[in-house]
């Protein structure tokens, strides 16, 4: 899998991996199982992080299901915005690049058709 913007652009920390996989499903919760084995990290890495992460308030408890409690990001705190804001910002400079450079390749007499 590739990395995102967030990770390429702050590095691959293990609080990072876990706040990016929470941010690009931000209307779901999940349990602790279901994010570590999509951030594919050590239980011990995981845990440790996690928590701090909860501590922090960057991730909230959302809802119980029979013993497992669920999580998601919570997007209401300082730091997530800003982390959000920032890979908005940056795929959109990264679109106007890229539109800017396929331009140049296509010849103006196709565009004016």
């Amino acid at each position: 899998m590739e990395d995102s913007l967030m990770i390429r652009y702050l590095g691959d920390s293990p609080k990072l991996r876990i706040i990016d996989y929470l941010l690009y499903f931000p209307l779901n919760d999940f349990t602790k199982k279901e994010i570590l084995e999509a951030v594919g990290m050590s239980k011990q890495t995981f845990y440790k992080h996690f928590g701090q992460l909860i501590e922090e308030g960057m991730v909230a408890p959302t809802r119980r299901i029979a013993r497992a409690t669920l999580y998601r990001v919570n997007k209401q705190h300082p730091v997530v915005r800003k982390l959000d804001e920032l890979v908005e910002e940056t795929s959109l400079k990264m679109a106007e690049s890229e539109k800017q450079r396929m331009e140049k390749k296509v010849p103006l007499a196709v565009r004016a058709r």
